[in-house]
């Protein structure tokens, strides 16, 4: 295979130069984002501008509890699923491919559930090409978390998220990593990204908490620019309309939520880790700003 270079000779992953070789990808352009799971590069496909994403080898991902996310995923046989809960070389990496798989079926039933995502073009070879999402500005858009909002623009932002964690709920998706690092700031508004860490909200046990987590990140997140924003229960109603079967992608949130008296009790120390792993996340990529 040749050595193919891309802006000011930068050397081109082994991984997006085969998709050049086979003509799927035109040009890579230039790394664009880093992040615990992947990295982006600017690619031009199709004749236009878009996005490849390059999942890392899991000994390089930063992404802690992945039990969590992976319970309930569905594979294609029995053996399959075997050869994973022994933790064999085969069963490793079908693991392997459903975890990088997730994300584009993940995209396509949101994208038909009307949730702003960007739109797919190849998933091949591992390799995730999609549509550039672009800024008011015209050129790449941002993450929301790299950007200064005014109070009122971010509670703007926040609420708009809300509804789009409920209209993943009516589609049987939870986002599992949601925060303003998975947001990007489009020139039509805020679109959604990063779903390989995403679950099946009817078939795994964590997916209760995942969404209060997700809710909640979205709370810190317009807390920065709006810190009298009140913190209202709107996680425990949002999965109180979805299990009682009255959550609709037009629900309105009240803010109101009364735990049932024969709820479960709920695995707190399960919580506390994904909490604190977000957390420890969210302050590394603030350093390496």
């Amino acid at each position: 295979m040749r050595r193919v270079l891309g802006e000011a000779g930068m050397r081109v992953p082994e991984s997006l130069a085969s998709l050049v070789e086979e003509g799927i990808i035109e040009e890579v352009v230039r790394p664009l984002m880093s992040g615990k799971e992947a990295q982006v590069y600017l690619v031009r496909a199709g004749g236009t501008e878009r996005v490849a994403k390059i999942y890392k080898e899991p000994e390089q991902r930063s992404f802690k509890h992945r039990a969590n996310y992976t319970e309930g995923r569905r594979v294609r046989n029995a053996r399959d699923r075997r050869a994973m809960d022994k933790r064999s070389k085969h069963g490793r990496a079908q693991e392997e491919e459903a975890w990088r798989s997730t994300e584009v079926d993940t995209i396509y039933r949101l994208q038909a559930a009307g949730v702003r995502v960007p739109a797919p073009y190849q998933f091949i070879h591992g390799v995730l090409v999609m549509d550039l999402v672009l800024g008011p500005d015209g050129g790449p858009a941002q993450r929301i978390g790299d950007i200064d909002f005014t109070a009122d623009e971010a509670t703007e932002v926040y609420r708009w998220l809300l509804a789009e964690v409920i209209r993943m709920l009516c589609a049987g998706v939870v986002h599992g990593d949601l925060s303003d690092f998975n947001v990007l700031y489009g020139a039509d508004g805020p679109v959604i990204i990063d779903f390989p860490q995403s679950v099946d909200a009817a078939k795994n046990l964590g997916a209760r908490e995942l969404l209060l987590r997700d809710v909640e990140n979205l709370h810190q997140f317009v807390a920065r620019s709006a810190p009298r924003t009140r913190r209202r229960p709107y996680g425990e109603e949002i999965w109180a309309l979805y299990e009682s079967s009255r959550l609709t992608p037009e629900a309105e949130l009240r803010g109101e939520y009364r735990p049932s008296r024969h709820k479960k009790q709920v695995d707190t120390k399960a919580v506390l880790d994904l909490i604190g792993d977000v957390n420890h996340e969210h302050r590394r990529r603030l350093a390496s700003r």
